[in-house]
């Protein structure tokens, strides 16, 4: 090839490239067409009106502001950008700027910021973590194998950001850290087994199911109605396991067993007419079915793990009001556990062994528990609560004691950056790799570093990105990640409100508990399989299946599908597909009498689209459900009159469109077609002239038209979840480096997840700077 034509096939390789790079949504910004004064004549002509230093509308003012250093008010230059770029300013019942000037103001101001963000990194600087209550569950269940969810027993932790693993709300009360030291106490007795541990009582109650189905995976394909729960059994002991059935001739059934030490599932249910008896069990000795049961008797089967241990004859109710668990009775031992295996790596022999092996085994729990090397002065405490705990009682009371002292140590309650003694005050540096591997499976697990990773952390590889990344990758594998899918799918989509959620049992008495746990399973396997299928966040909206059972699916009008189990589904019908025709996001935006525009509408703004309205005005008078001739009004003519106060309007604009497409699912996400007795009218109209019809329509315009404000919000999100944090505006030159290069992947979720990993406020902090 001649110098001519490489230069040629030179030259249209960069046009190409650069073609690719314009086409792309959050493509590199380039400074294009107007210099500096252009665009300073553009927010002179068109915003200085309202942003004034006198007006302040919105409590923003760009007059005076310097446009030859944007980050000197970096803070307000981002408001600017994101309001510009996504055409909510200038509003559009005022003059607008030609669109060809905005690109090119919105592309300088977007590069000025980039520049001025990669020359001087701001990571911030996170404040120590508390662990919150599903971190200390996981934790303790990856430290010690004991996984009795503790953090349960703990007061419910504040949320900020829509998360509740955010540092600076995560505070410690003298209240709480009694419950922290009483917790402890119970979860180390446990662990090691101690022989004090009197008979309790504990009372399960069962959740209340209007069907005669299946209501757990734990119990058999066959059963019908009952309850499953994990129990700790705390010794190889007998134990009395007791059920009541209700009403005015209640009784109770029992059955006195042996049980091994440790987690067990303890189960009651109904098994269907026409199932066949399950063989003797070798260990129990309770042969389950013989001579036919007298009439108008059902059988009623005890099951722990899976297996059948006690069958009883019971009238034709497949009710039970309670399940009782008492003991222990006639201890045996202290069992061979998981968590025992896991504790006493060593075993003395004698008395003058006990020393050693007991800075062995705190050694080693330490590392764990407090994600780093360990040093003689972090061991030293716990060996003075071992030697008080061993002059009580022996070898096993003493670690027992210790290890209550290693709970509420403040080494492992919070997540502690420490600033290296050499860091520049004030200046960005980078996290060692232990304190990164702690972000990491935190964000990734809520729990600890497992020894892979903390190894791999000890020996510096962190810092090797190829490393970095395939431990990413294999986290996500792992099935702990369940956690990012129920601690941030569960909060960024609302799903934990389902827990709080009461819909009026007069108007929907079919609302139960059962589907309610259907609600909250659709939408988890749904992310679920977005994560683990390598799939774009765009599939969350418009994805063309979702997971039913028989219940969902004839909730939601779906044939042809059978049996408690959840099972993947095709969805051909536009209202249904995606997040917005699930039950559980129609749920958690309603009242318990009625839809809510408002609420879907402002969820949407809030969780997808990343412009959440304002709060409302004081003294906002209530929906008015009935005209003036008293003819109960639709939804829509009750929010016809609220608009009609200017004061409402404003927000309402933005909100209520969005809301009534999805007027034809009603509080408890059932299609339907009329409202008050008249058609439902599910049209909407956006303040810059969009129009749309329904769900499908609605969620059309999402993918399109506000596309790139999706996948911003899902990666602040990330972003919030992933640093325990607020994200600031100087995290958003990151957001959008994060976004330009997950777009050649189609943003993809694990892909999001990654780039966040690599990020500068995932991998750095800035030291103090005083």
């Amino acid at each position: 090839m001649n110098a001519r034509r490489f230069k040629l096939a030179l030259l249209l390789l960069v046009i190409g490239v650069g073609m690719f790079l314009v086409s792309s949504h959050w493509r590199p910004a380039q400074a294009v067409g107007a210099n500096v004064s252009a665009h300073q004549a553009l927010i002179e002509e068109y915003c200085v009106g309202c942003h004034n230093q006198k007006a302040k509308t919105a409590d923003i003012s760009v007059e005076g502001l310097d446009f030859n250093n944007v980050s000197k008010d970096a803070a307000v230059w981002e408001k600017v950008l994101r309001k510009v770029r996504t055409g909510q300013m200038p509003p559009a019942n005022l003059p607008q700027p030609k669109a060809q000037d905005v690109t090119s103001f919105v592309n300088w101001l977007e590069t000025s910021l980039d520049k001025a963000a990669a020359a001087n990194p701001n990571p911030g600087r996170p404040v120590a973590h508390r662990l919150n209550r599903a971190e200390y569950s996981n934790a303790i269940r990856d430290l010690l194998a004991v996984d009795v969810k503790p953090g349960a027993a703990l007061p419910v932790d504040d949320s900020g950001y829509g998360f509740d693993n955010i540092g600076e709300v995560l505070t410690l009360s003298p209240a709480l850290l009694e419950k922290y030291m009483s917790v402890a106490r119970r979860v180390s007795r446990l662990a090691v087994g101690d022989p004090t541990i009197k008979p309790t009582e504990e009372r399960f109650a069962p959740p209340r199911i209007t069907r005669s189905e299946r209501i757990s995976d734990d119990l058999p394909f066959y059963s019908r109605g009952g309850m499953s729960f994990q129990y700790y059994f705390p010794h190889d002991a007998e134990y009395l396991l007791r059920v009541k059935t209700p009403g005015e001739n209640a009784r109770y059934f029992e059955a006195r067993l042996p049980i091994k030490a440790g987690l067990r599932t303890v189960g009651v249910t109904f098994p269907r007419e026409g199932a066949k008896p399950e063989p003797p069990l070798p260990t129990m000795g309770n042969r389950p079915g013989g001579p036919p049961r007298p009439a108008g008797k059902i059988p009623m089967d005890i099951r722990l793990d899976g297996a059948q241990v006690k069958r009883f004859e019971v009238s034709d109710a497949i009710n039970i009001e309670v399940f009782i668990v008492n003991g222990p009775f006639n201890v045996t031992g202290r069992g061979e556990t998981p968590s025992r295996s896991k504790i006493f790596i060593c075993r003395p022999t004698k008395v003058s062994e006990e020393s050693s092996c007991a800075k062995k085994i705190l050694t080693n729990l330490a590392h764990r528990a407090f994600r780093r090397p360990v040093t003689t002065a972090d061991v030293t405490p716990l060996l003075a609560f071992y030697q008080a705990g061993r002059k009580g009682g022996d070898f096993e009371a003493g670690v027992q004691s210790a290890i209550e002292a290693l709970l509420v140590s403040p080494d492992f309650l919070f997540r502690i950056e420490r600033d290296p003694r050499t860091a520049p005050r004030g200046q960005a540096y980078r996290l060692s790799d232990v304190e990164l591997a702690s972000r990491l499976s935190f964000f990734l697990w809520s729990s600890i570093p497992d020894e892979e990773l903390l190894t791999l952390a000890e020996q510096g590889k962190l810092k090797d990105a190829t490393i970095l990344q395939q431990q990413v990758q294999r986290m996500l594998d792992d099935p702990k990640s369940q956690a990012f899918v129920s601690n941030f799918g569960g909060q960024w989509l609302h799903l934990r409100n389902l827990d709080t959620t009461t819909p009026d049992p007069e108007l929907f008495p079919t609302f139960d508990e059962g589907l309610r746990r259907a609600f909250r399973r659709e939408t988890e396997l749904f992310f679920e399989s977005v994560l683990r299928e390598n799939r774009s966040v765009f599939d969350l909206l418009d994805a063309n299946y979702t997971y039913l059972n028989q219940r969902l699916a004839e909730h939601y009008g779906v044939p042809g599908v059978y049996g408690s189990q959840f099972r993947r589904v095709p969805i051909s019908d536009p209202n249904r597909g995606g997040l917005l025709g699930q039950g559980s996001i129609l749920t958690v935006t309603s009242y318990p009498n009625r839809t809510s525009v408002v609420q879907r509408g402002k969820w949407i703004l809030e969780n997808l689209l990343g412009a959440p309205p304002p709060p409302p005005p004081p003294d906002v008078p209530d929906l008015k459900p009935h005209g003036k001739d008293g003819r109960l009004l639709s939804m829509r003519e009750q929010m016809d009159l609220h608009r009609a106060n200017p004061i409402c309007a404003s927000c309402h604009s933005r909100m209520d469109p969005i809301g009534f497409a999805l007027e034809n699912y009603d509080a408890i996400g059932r299609w339907r077609t009329k409202d008050a007795g008249l058609v439902i009218d599910a049209s909407g109209k956006l303040p810059d002239g969009t129009k749309f019809t329904g769900p499908g329509e609605l969620r059309k315009i999402l993918l399109t038209g506000h596309r790139d404000e999706f996948v911003a919000t899902v990666t602040e999100k990330l972003l919030t979840y992933g640093l325990g944090r607020g994200v600031e505006y100087y995290d958003l030159p990151t957001v959008r480096s994060i976004l330009r290069e997950t777009a050649r992947d189609n943003y993809r979720l694990p892909t999001l997840i990654s780039a966040i990993v690599k990020s500068t406020p995932f991998q750095m902090r800035r030291s103090p700077t005083s």
